[in-house]
Protein backbone atom coordinates (compact mmCIF):
# COMPACT_ATOMS: atom_id res chain seq x y z
CA UNK A 1 0.00 0.00 0.00
CA UNK A 2 1.30 3.39 -1.11
CA UNK A 3 1.78 5.76 1.59
CA UNK A 4 1.69 10.16 0.69
CA UNK A 5 5.07 11.53 -0.27
CA UNK A 6 3.68 14.94 1.48
CA UNK A 7 2.08 13.92 4.58
CA UNK A 8 3.13 10.17 5.32
CA UNK A 9 -1.29 8.96 5.23
CA UNK A 10 -0.86 5.36 4.75
CA UNK A 11 -3.14 2.75 5.45
CA UNK A 12 -5.37 2.05 8.99
CA UNK A 13 -5.57 -0.90 10.81
CA UNK A 14 -8.50 -1.69 13.44
CA UNK A 15 -11.04 -4.23 14.02
CA UNK A 16 -14.15 -4.61 12.47
CA UNK A 17 -16.79 -5.26 16.08
CA UNK A 18 -19.98 -6.55 15.30
CA UNK A 19 -23.30 -6.52 17.19
CA UNK A 20 -22.03 -9.86 19.38
CA UNK A 21 -18.39 -7.55 19.74
CA UNK A 22 -17.05 -10.41 17.63
CA UNK A 23 -13.83 -8.72 15.82
CA UNK A 24 -12.02 -9.13 12.53
CA UNK A 25 -9.87 -7.69 10.91
CA UNK A 26 -10.30 -4.45 9.04
CA UNK A 27 -8.11 -2.04 6.80
CA UNK A 28 -9.03 1.58 5.88
CA UNK A 29 -7.05 2.57 2.78
CA UNK A 30 -6.44 6.31 2.43
CA UNK A 31 -7.04 7.51 -0.74
CA UNK A 32 -3.51 7.72 -2.55
CA UNK A 33 -3.04 8.29 -6.06
CA UNK A 34 0.00 8.45 -8.70
CA UNK A 35 0.66 12.27 -10.00
CA UNK A 36 2.50 13.64 -11.78
CA UNK A 37 3.74 16.83 -9.98
CA UNK A 38 6.09 19.58 -10.75
CA UNK A 39 9.70 20.06 -9.23
CA UNK A 40 11.33 23.17 -8.02
CA UNK A 41 13.81 23.35 -10.76
CA UNK A 42 11.17 23.23 -13.46
CA UNK A 43 10.74 19.29 -13.89
CA UNK A 44 8.38 17.00 -13.53
CA UNK A 45 8.20 13.99 -11.20
CA UNK A 46 5.90 10.91 -10.59
CA UNK A 47 4.60 10.78 -6.59
CA UNK A 48 1.91 9.31 -4.62
CA UNK A 49 -0.24 12.22 -3.24
CA UNK A 50 -3.54 11.73 -1.34
CA UNK A 51 -6.40 13.62 -2.72
CA UNK A 52 -6.58 15.75 0.95
CA UNK A 53 -2.93 17.43 0.24
CA UNK A 54 -4.36 17.69 -4.09
CA UNK A 55 -7.41 19.71 -2.64
CA UNK A 56 -5.64 21.67 -0.37
CA UNK A 57 -3.16 22.96 -3.05
CA UNK A 58 0.03 21.66 -0.80
CA UNK A 59 1.28 19.90 -4.49
CA UNK A 60 1.05 21.32 -7.75
CA UNK A 61 0.60 18.75 -10.96
CA UNK A 62 2.30 18.82 -14.03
Amino acid sequence: MAKCAVCEKGAHFGNNVSHSNRKTPKIWKSNVKSVRVKTENGGTKKMYVCTSCLRSGKVERA
